[in-house]
């Protein structure tokens, strides 16, 4: 293993979503993640080369059911820096699996829990998933147009922005405190906090004055003209985001937008107006040809370009922003390190596959490896 976090052992416990991404996350910078996963368990039914978020994973399969299981599994979190699970408040006690138990047989254990509302609350054994989620931090109801609900902004605010990358930042900085104290810790990720958290300025702006309640109706939700997507005559889009003066002034410039209904770029009074204006502009030319004429000068407009479109655009393959690995292109990687760089993560295993390897390395006696082998 190669990058930054070479070293670091971590087991995670199967699950979707948030919990596998932020195992993914420690992988592709150098940890050893061992994933237990139930016999027959995978999120693809086809080949393991498209389980992206499990790619330089380790994969063990455990009935957890079992007693035996439950020993070899805690055998693995004996040995371990951290342990990653994505269960329900109570599950993993339940399993004889819980902080209680892992800690007194791993008192450096850090002990990362993901869930959407929280290991506590009213809402904490509720069923939820990122929609609901985000729906309840204000983040949800600032998002889309002023004249239609809030539309599903994938499941990238909650489950791996509020989710997976506060778990991963929250494990890094335990896993850093334990190493200096020699004790571990639980780590309670829940997606409802971190979704808050992303809209720690919007909560600014709400308490300042500066940023209004009503979706569209503000600087970089789509209310200002100088900050939306617009449609061009092909049917394709572009993303205009020139907020600062001198790259507002750049934008009218190269535009020819002399008219002084533009002079006053934050009057909101003005921004209908102006939006309609720009609105018709931009279905005038193509996409293609709207970013020769702004993409190469400071207008901070770029082409919005699709999932097979992204790849190969030239700055993101200057910068291998997306690799091939199997025939399976991916984003790569982030972010990039200068003297302990990633390697190019593997594919996702086929279970069992390299077992014998993972807990010989781990030091697991050969009589404990046969068991877990059979």
């Amino acid at each position: 293993m190669s990058g930054p976090l070479a070293g670091l052992r971590v087991v995670e416990m199967a699950g979707i979503g948030p919990g596998p991404f932020c195992a993914m996350l420690l992988a592709d910078l150098g940890a050893e993640v061992v994933r237990i996963r139930r016999p027959g368990g995978s999120m693809f039914d086809t080949e393991p080369r498209f389980d992206v978020t499990g790619r330089g994973c380790r994969f063990i399969e455990l009935n957890l059911r079992e007693s035996d299981a439950i020993a070899s599994a805690l055998l693995l979190i004996e040995k371990a820096e951290v342990l990653i699970e994505g269960y329900r408040p109570g599950v993993m006690e339940r399993l004889g699996l819980g902080p209680d138990v892992c800690l007194a047989r791993n008192p450096c254990l850090v002990y990362g829990r993901m869930t959407g509302w929280g290991q506590d609350g009213p809402l904490a054994q509720r069923a939820g998933h990122d929609i609901n989620y985000i729906a309840l931090t204000g983040a949800l109801h600032a998002i889309g147009r002023a004249d239609s609900p809030p539309p599903p902004p994938l499941n990238l605010v909650g489950d791996f922005g509020g989710g997976a990358m506060f778990l991963a930042f929250g494990i890094m900085a335990a896993v850093i405190e334990a190493r200096t104290s020699g004790k571990g810790q639980v780590v309670d990720a829940a997606m409802v906090d971190g979704a808050a958290l992303l809209a720690a300025g919007r909560f600014a702006g709400r308490a300042s004055g500066s940023q209004t309640n009503e979706r569209g109706d503000n600087l970089v939700d789509g209310g200002a003209p100088f900050y939306d997507t617009y449609t061009c005559a092909d049917g394709k889009f572009v993303a205009l985001g020139a907020i600062e003066p001198q790259f507002y002034a750049r934008f009218r410039e190269l535009c020819q937008l002399t008219d002084p209904l533009f002079d006053e770029q934050m009057n909101k009074a003005k921004w209908p107006a102006q939006k309609a204006r720009l609105t018709a502009m931009f279905r005038t030319r193509s996409r293609a040809e709207w970013v020769a004429l702004l993409g190469g000068d400071d207008t901070c407009v770029a082409p919005v370009l699709d999932w097979d479109e992204a790849p190969a655009d030239p700055h993101n393959v200057a910068r291998s922003t997306f690799v091939t690995i199997d025939d399976v292109i991916q984003p790569a990687p982030a972010p990039r390190f200068s003297r302990t760089p990633a390697a190019v993560p593997k594919s996702a295993s086929i279970s069992g596959d390299d077992t014998h390897e993972v807990l010989r390395r781990w030091g697991l006696a050969q009589p404990i490896v046969d068991r877990l082998l059979a």
